[in-house]
């Protein structure tokens, strides 16, 4: 079965788990370029580093662990190779790895904590809470959870999945629209005190939240859906970041797997798959929105890459502090996607890539409402 018929016949495990995972589908599913080598865009070394914040040092391109407990076609991956693209990537100087409580719930973290335990000291890892889980039993309650007394239970049930004593960037996964984001900082201060925290960040949140967090205590980075497929962090957050030298973390860089070409328009989506109920994957939004991928694809052909490259590249190009963590469950993608660096553009030839891609409009919503809606959220005001 190639990769088109799995996204025709592949559902995600339930819509309402997919409420926390759906970030990283397909992210890394990047077709293979047989014209690529060993020694060339495809395996190359990965050298590069950047900046979130002031002073957190990571890998240009980061690795999303999300789908190694569990992959959107509901198979089980093989937990050691798992462990083996994990260890692999730090091989090829891959130095950010990305979790999540919520990604399993807790499976992923292990995972990670398994494959890192004997190189801990030479990466950033980044984690996440905020959704609604029982901390005992795994399971999703409904809404989300920033209280204070709950995040630091969490942050407790985190370093023992990593394996770790501290965490080098926590993240609130979504803004909880019924605690002060200064109640939400205060407790991430007190675990910066404990040595448990070094930094954290927030993803998806609202403008003033940001400025309101970054009063109290410097935000290392934002986690935002960030790629060709969606520039929404173009209009506000990016200059926000700019503003306030906060570094950006992309998630979903290769578009839900869109700019990699794995979707074309004959591609029709299982029930249960959430792609299947955003606009921009309706039939008649694919067959337009596939001239971003042509475009990808022809500069693909002159650099010697895939387009999904291109399109990881394409968002290197766009900060020296924005990181794409695509994440995937197959060795050939990690390596892939770790080649992105590799590839270099001209003065004159980001010109011309921006011009044509410019001149592109993405037909279609991000995401369908019940999604969207814990976007963009601004956390309540402080009352005491």
């Amino acid at each position: 079965m190639n990769r088109r018929d799995i996204l025709k016949t592949a559902g995600l495990v339930a819509v309402g788990g997919a409420l926390m995972p759906f970030d990283s589908l397909l992210k890394g599913a990047v077709p293979t370029n047989d014209k690529l080598t060993e020694n060339e865009n495809q395996t190359g070394l990965l050298s590069g580093r950047r900046k979130l914040g002031k002073s957190l040092e990571v890998s240009s391109v980061g690795l999303g662990v999300q789908n190694m407990s569990r992959t959107y076609q509901t198979t089980i991956p093989n937990r050691k190779q798992m462990h083996n693209i994990i260890q692999k990537a730090f091989d090829n100087g891959v130095t950010l790895f990305d979790t999540a409580e919520a990604y399993g719930p807790f499976e992923c973290e292990k995972i990670l904590g398994e494959a890192t335990s004997s190189f801990r000291d030479k990466i950033v890892i980044e984690t996440k809470f905020g959704w609604n889980i029982d901390q005992q039993t795994g399971a999703r309650l409904p809404g989300l959870n920033s209280k204070p007394d709950h995040i630091k239970l969490v942050v407790e049930g985190i370093l023992k999945r990593l394996k770790t004593d501290r965490i080098d960037l926590l993240f609130q996964h979504r803004v909880d629209p019924e605690v002060p984001i200064e109640d939400v900082v205060g407790a991430i201060e007190d675990l910066i005190k404990q040595g448990k925290v070094l930094h954290y960040g927030l993803s998806e949140p609202g403008v003033e939240t940001v400025r309101r967090a970054h009063k109290i205590h410097p935000v290392a980075a934002i986690q935002n859906e960030y790629s060709l497929l969606w520039r929404g962090p173009e209009q506000k957050i990016l200059p926000l970041c700019e503003e306030l030298g906060i570094g950006f973390v992309a998630w979903s860089p290769l578009g839900v797997g869109f700019t990699t070409g794995a979707i074309d328009a004959n591609t029709r989506f299982a029930q249960g798959d959430i792609r299947g109920g955003e606009t921009r994957f309706s039939p008649e939004n694919i067959t337009k929105n596939l001239a971003m991928v042509e475009v990808l694809k022809n500069w693909a052909e002159k650099k010697n890459a895939t387009p999904g490259q291109i399109s990881l590249a394409w968002l290197l190009h766009q900060k020296p502090w924005v990181v794409p963590i695509p994440g995937t469950t197959q060795m050939e993608h990690m390596l892939e996607n770790a080649g992105a660096d590799n590839i270099k553009f001209s003065g004159t030839e980001f010109q011309e890539l921006s011009k044509e891609l410019n001149a592109i409009k993405i037909a279609g919503d991000r995401l369908p409402p019940f999604v969207q809606q814990f976007s963009d959220v601004e956390a309540p005001l402080k009352t005491k």
